[in-house]
């Protein structure tokens, strides 16, 4: 069976069946991206390669689990990303300082490297797209998101750190994850 030619879903329901081909084929395909998040997220390379190993086993032991009707595959992976990152954090209880990463700050050269031209451009466009939607957001909104996803700060945290309110900071997050799933489902 030629992998590369099956959709996302269709990768998900094979590694279900145990098709190690197919998780390997996920993992050429998303990779980069599960990389990068955790990369940003903890500001650490080699906790970064862990995680991203540790997601891709995860996809493996519960690909039954997922539901198409709750969630893209790459949204999916995106979301057991960041919350294995925020466990990592968690774990060796460190939060980035000032020296983690903020929305303006992400330039190309922390994303590890693309193969060939074609790629390089695609993964050039998605990261304009995602700039350009997070920029279409309140300040306020840029800002929680922010200190949740590249600072790893819980909700709570980020209501003491902004003197806010519980409620306003998750429907902050909230408004926000919405509008981007919005602007990116158009753009990507």
């Amino acid at each position: 069976m030629d992998y590369k030619k099956l959709n996302d879903e269709s990768l998900i329901r094979s590694i279900a069946h145990a098709q190690v081909d197919a998780l390997s084929e996920l993992y050429d395909r998303y990779s980069r991206l599960v990389f990068s998040i955790a990369y940003s997220s903890t500001g650490n390379q080699g906790s970064a390669e862990e995680i991203t190993q540790d997601v891709f086993t995860r996809v493996w032991e519960k690909a039954k689990m997922y539901d198409a009707n709750l969630a893209k595959v790459s949204t999916w992976l995106i979301s057991i990303t960041r919350n294995r990152s925020i466990d990592e954090l968690r774990r060796i209880k460190v939060r980035p300082d000032l020296q983690s990463l903020s929305w303006a700050e992400i330039v190309s050269d922390q994303i590890p490297q693309v193969n060939g031209p074609e790629e390089l451009v695609e993964q050039s466009i998605r990261q304009h797209v995602v700039r350009k939607a997070v920029k279409g957001l309140p300040k306020d909104q840029q800002t929680a998101l922010e200190l949740a996803y590249f600072k790893g700060l819980t909700h709570s945290e980020i209501a003491d750190l902004l003197g806010e309110p519980l409620g306003t900071v998750k429907t902050r997050i909230r408004l926000a994850m919405q509008k981007l799933r919005q602007t990116l489902e158009k753009e990507i």
